[in-house]
């Protein structure tokens, strides 16, 4: 059985890039536009990464991730960051609040395929 992906991503040429370069690697991606979408989708498929930017409309980034970790249904899904924010204080934040993995805008199709093999295989 395929693992499950759900990214979290407003950007739609974003989306499609990392959904075809997981799809590659024959994982089952499930993109949505933003945390909000995310946290609708969760409940309805079993989840085994999370992907997601961190500026996005309705629900962001940061809450998506808190609201995940505080849910202990969810609380030990992996989750990626992949977000054009570079400060220190905005990686720091994004792993405070309980990311495993901080990406950086703009990535290649290696670097995201290999940090999600270190979680999921």
């Amino acid at each position: 059985m395929a693992k499950t992906i759900l990214i979290a991503e407003d950007s739609a040429s974003i989306r499609k890039f990392i959904t075809l370069a997981l799809k590659i690697k024959g994982y089952r991606v499930i993109p949505t536009r933003d945390g909000m979408e995310a946290l609708e989708n969760l409940p309805k498929e079993k989840i085994d990464l999370l992907i997601t930017d961190l500026n996005m409309p309705n629900v962001d980034g940061l809450e998506l991730i808190r609201t995940i970790r505080q849910d202990l249904e969810y609380k030990d899904i992996p989750i990626i960051i992949l977000s054009s924010l570079s400060k220190d204080e905005d990686i720091n934040e994004g792993l405070a609040a309980g990311a495993n993995s901080y990406l950086i805008k703009p990535f290649n199709t290696k670097r995201i395929q290999y940090e999600v093999a270190k979680y999921i295989g």
